[in-house]
């Protein structure tokens, strides 16, 4: 016996695409902070290069400053002389802002 329900059109009205309902669903909990940090860790060997991705240690964000820990002297004074460059990919690749200053360690 079929148990009753909504109505098969009732149902359609209440759909929303995935990325909208994503969407949503991240503004609700205010995850995109923390989305926007992972994705500048995530991207750091794709905006950087493999030859410094090998010499990175560590890679993390807080509270808007990337801090990279580097296995290289001579690449993290390289680096550090180019800080703004650094900064300016990171950002350009996650589309917004997110990293305000970055730290070699």
């Amino acid at each position: 016996m079929k148990k009753p329900g909504p109505s098969a059109s009732s149902r359609r009205n209440d759909v929303i695409d995935l990325k909208d309902g994503l969407a949503a669903l991240v503004k609700t909990y205010r995850l995109q902070g923390k989305l926007n940090e992972v994705t500048v860790v995530a991207s750091w060997e794709r905006v950087m290069g493999k030859p410094v991705a090998l010499k990175t240690k560590e890679v993390y964000v807080h509270q808007g400053k990337l801090f990279v820990r580097l296995t290289s002297a001579p690449l993290k004074h390289e680096l550090m002389m180019a800080k703004t460059k650094v900064l300016e990919l990171i950002n350009t690749e996650v589309g917004e802002a997110v990293v305000k200053e970055v730290v070699f360690l």
